[in-house]
């Protein structure tokens, strides 16, 4: 329950960064400082693996509304989903232990949106996730890149994904939700 609160808090922070001029481009590094917290640790006293990934949403939200995203999204009822992530760790954190999500776009293809998040302490990565996203309709359809540029702009300098990401989204996909996926282990 506790990610809730600090969602609140950084969807706060972060309108009030843009209101000051700390306005993102599509294309820049954002970054918040967090505190691995006592909620936020497993038995062997480091940040547990799956908080990772709820922290790095944060990191997200101030993403959306430091780039104008989430006015867009506000304003025509889209919303976001994560359809995958890859999460690769390499220090633990500790418990009380400052450290910084850096986040960015990483770039898209024909149907999602990809992002980079790290959990950094002084500079050096601690952990990072690739994630793989899809921009939702009010009516729960997918939206078309045309739809979401034809809002938000497309940016200029918005790099190609590396080919390495393309190959891990199609290797993880599943069917989609019109077709039948079976729980079938070999």
């Amino acid at each position: 329950m506790n990610v809730i609160w600090r969602t609140m808090l950084i969807h706060v922070l972060a309108r009030v960064r843009a209101r000051r001029g700390e306005r993102l481009s599509a294309t820049d590094v954002g970054r918040i400082r967090l505190t691995t917290l006592p909620t936020d640790i497993d038995i062997l006293m480091h940040m547990n693996n799956g908080r990772y990934l709820s922290l790095f949403d944060l990191g997200r939200w101030d993403l959306l509304v430091r780039t104008g995203l989430w006015d867009a999204m506000r304003r025509n009822g889209w919303y976001a989903v994560v359809s995958a992530a890859t999460v690769t760790f390499r220090k633990s954190l500790q418990l009380w232990q400052r450290f910084d999500v850096e986040s960015r776009l990483l770039g898209h293809d024909d149907r999602a949106l990809y992002l980079e998040h790290r959990a950094v302490v002084d500079g050096e990565i601690y952990a990072r996730v690739i994630v793989r996203a899809r921009m939702m309709s009010g009516r729960g359809k997918p939206l078309s890149h045309e739809e979401l540029f034809a809002a938000t702009g497309r940016p200029a300098d918005l790099p190609d994904v590396a080919e390495w990401v393309h190959e891990w989204a199609a290797a993880s996909q599943l069917p989609s939700t019109t077709r039948p996926a079976p729980s079938v282990w070999d």
